[in-house]
């Protein structure tokens, strides 16, 4: 046998047992970053990533929400999501808590949603008229008059976000095709513990003891006729409201559906973005998330504020997107449901849940 031959044959040898070890018994896990590839008529190793593993919740987060929560006299709950790294972090965030103007932003995604479906351009043209105007806070209505006001979508869109006029996010729940589509859009994305009310006229009224007329909308027609209640009446409508209400929602369901418009999920990437910038350029709120944040951050975000009873407040929420300078993002809930503890120490409660998780991002490395 040449040289050459003997080097051939222990070549062949060589290669076959090597193939005899890769074929190993089942009890022998195949390497996690080697995958088996056909690749004409061979096999060939190629390397593929491996499943990014969430990080665990912080325990210094998990600690300093739950104080924040346990120490608030009132009925509150607070809930963190880390949208790049996964985890949650949540105090009394399962409970349905009033969402007030916070439910904004179920009627602009539905808007957005439709958008993506092309069955509506922010640039449509849309007219607010006398018989569309609502109650409290609605801007809009001083450009309302004689046969209506003439606008785009977008442009409803951007006060409803931005100045939290009722008005505009009610002719908008119309255009979408009422609550009904809200709902069935929050259902079909799978968004959780999250309830849609009838509509700032119906809801309001009803929290306050009274059966909407359209009276109300003018000329403070709504808070004489409020005035005019015995606080018995209006007590129970805000306790009924209170047990049981209609527009409803868990921090902790609000907080995941932030993450998931973060991360694209819910709708296309422009829509996404359009709805998020606009959410950035909000006005309201500025002694509540936004106004504990440091230099650098930026936020996303929509209040929310219900009736007051004497010193009873029912609803007093924000919510948003908090993005870190280095990028990381956490969608953020703290919602209070009921509480007799003035408006000062109500945003701070909320000022410390968004410092919480600012000094959290503060003293950690993002994950590579």
């Amino acid at each position: 046998m040449t040289s050459a031959s003997a080097f051939k044959r222990l070549l062949a040898t060589t290669l076959f047992g090597v193939a005899l070890a890769g074929c190993g018994s089942a009890s022998r896990p195949t390497p996690p970053a080697v995958s088996p590839v056909n690749q004409a008529g061979g096999f060939v190793s190629i390397p593929v990533p491996l499943p990014r593993t969430a990080r665990p919740a912080p325990a210094s987060l998990v600690n300093a929400i739950s104080e924040l929560q346990s120490g608030f006299q009132g009925k509150a709950g607070i809930a963190v999501r880390a949208v790049d790294d996964g985890w949650t972090v949540e105090a009394g965030g399962r409970q349905l808590l009033p969402q007030q103007s916070v439910s904004k932003l179920w009627v602009a995604l539905t808007v957005m949603d439709l958008r993506d479906q092309g069955k509506i351009r922010l640039d449509e043209p849309i007219v607010v008229r006398p018989q569309d105007l609502t109650l409290f806070h609605q801007p809009i209505a001083m450009l309302v008059k004689g046969d209506g006001y003439r606008t785009t979508v977008g442009d409803l869109l951007t006060r409803a976000l931005t100045h939290s006029d009722n008005t505009a996010n009610d002719r908008l729940l119309t255009r979408v095709g009422g609550s009904a589509a809200v709902r069935s859009m929050i259902a079909r994305k799978q968004l959780g513990a999250i309830r849609f009310g009838p509509g700032e006229r119906l809801l309001q009224s009803g929290t306050a003891g009274l059966t909407w007329q359209p009276s109300y909308a003018v000329n403070g027609g709504f808070l004489t006729a409020r005035n005019q209640l015995s606080p018995a009446v209006r007590a129970a409508a805000l306790d009924a409201y209170v047990r049981n209400p209609p527009d409803g929602a868990a921090p902790i369901a609000i907080a995941d559906a932030i993450a998931r418009l973060a991360k694209g999920d819910l709708l296309s990437e422009t829509s996404t973005k359009i709805l998020l910038d606009t959410m950035g350029r909000s006005v309201t709120g500025r002694a509540r998330l936004r106004a504990a944040l440091p230099g650098g951050w930026e936020i996303a975000h929509k209040t929310g504020t219900g009736q007051d009873l004497g010193r009873r407040n029912a609803g007093f929420n924000d919510v948003g997107l908090l993005t870190a300078p280095d990028g990381r993002r956490y969608a953020i809930a703290v919602m209070i449901g009921d509480t007799i503890r003035p408006m000062p120490e109500r945003q701070k409660l909320i000022q410390n849940a968004a410092a919480a998780v600012a000094n959290y991002a503060g003293t950690t490395r993002p994950l590579n």
